[in-house]
């Protein structure tokens, strides 16, 4: 039997370091963020990771364990948490998932593996410079030839994806479509018990979004992009494309005013907090607890208590 995990899942802003905090405190456990941008370190202020304060003694995993110079793939990143999983189970303690990259969190539950190829390596970079001197089409006609699921699947303007399925084709001989297909059809690693926090107004969580973001600000956002640029880190890294350091980035390089750049973040927060629950309501399986004006994490300690004991959960 899979071991059950409980996952703490939601929207931006919504309380899930919190609630992931309490659950651990209460299940004798250990956090595993699940948030592909939090694992950079010096970038505590802008990606919202937990302060030592905020862990109040609860172990923390997955946050602030790499350079913010490197790009970690999806598989790194899933192949990582799941070790650290495994570390705390071997410890008979509980891991509490909590992070809205659901992506990672869907793949890391499922025991999904990631098809290979060394994407940023020499195929990939043959046929970025391909791209842009042939544009899409010529890569799409032969992506059809080759994994023409693939070519069906994905959207002309996603090249990206396309890329990464030809490097895995000119890389292994195999497409991406097969190791997909052959990767869902595995039984799942761990048996999530997910809850869910979101705001029962749309309207709440965008306002407490546009708090949020001041309160960034306030707590040295700017500072932090600048000791990002001051320690190397090249604008062009991953980590430079979070939100909130990319918009202030443009800032600081003059490409637009500050206040604009603030308008910016706290808008492009709300449309990914919109996307976020939208993944998200493809889950039939998640115990939304809903908040009303203020999050009340005492009431939702308690039904998340039920909810895990009820699954058998000590």
């Amino acid at each position: 039997m899979p071991p059950v995990l409980p996952c703490i899942v939601g929207p931006t802003a919504c309380g899930k370091t919190r609630l992931a905090v309490l659950t651990a405190q209460a299940f004798g456990g250990e956090v595993v963020s699940v948030d592909s941008m939090q694992i950079y370190r010096g970038m505590t202020v802008g990606t919202a990771a937990p302060t030592p304060r905020e862990m109040e003694g609860v172990p923390h995993h997955m946050v602030a364990v790499a350079d913010p110079a490197e790009s970690w793939s999806a598989a790194r990143f899933t192949a990582a948490a799941d070790e650290c999983i495994q570390d705390i189970l071997s410890r008979n303690k509980l891991p509490v998932l909590a992070g809205g990259t659901g992506l990672y969190l869907d793949a890391i539950l499922a025991g999904r593996t990631f098809a290979p190829g060394s994407a940023g390596g020499a195929v990939r970079h043959a046929l970025q410079r391909q791209l842009e001197e042939e544009g899409i089409g010529p890569l799409l006609e032969e992506l059809s030839r080759v994994d023409p699921e693939a070519a069906r699947r994905l959207h002309p303007a996603d090249h990206k994806r396309i890329l990464r399925a030809l490097e895995v084709y000119r890389e292994t001989g195999r497409t991406i479509s097969q190791h997909d297909r052959e990767s869902r059809e595995l039984p799942p690693r761990y048996l999530p018990v997910y809850i869910g926090l979101a705001f029962r107004d749309r309207a709440d969580m965008r306002e407490l979004i546009d708090r949020r973001v001041d309160g960034m600000l306030a707590a040295g956002l700017l500072e932090e992009v600048r000791a990002l640029l001051a320690a190397g880190v090249p604008r062009s890294a991953t980590a430079f494309q979070a939100i909130g350091y990319k918009e202030l980035l443009a800032a600081l390089d003059g490409q637009c005013s500050l206040e604009e750049a603030v308008d910016l973040v706290k808008r492009r927060s709300r449309q990914y907090a919109k996307r976020q629950l939208t993944w998200l309501r493809r889950n039939q399986h998640i115990h939304w607890i809903y908040w009303e004006k203020k999050r009340d994490f005492h009431a939702a300690l308690q039904i998340a208590t039920e909810i895990l004991t009820a699954q058998g959960l000590q």
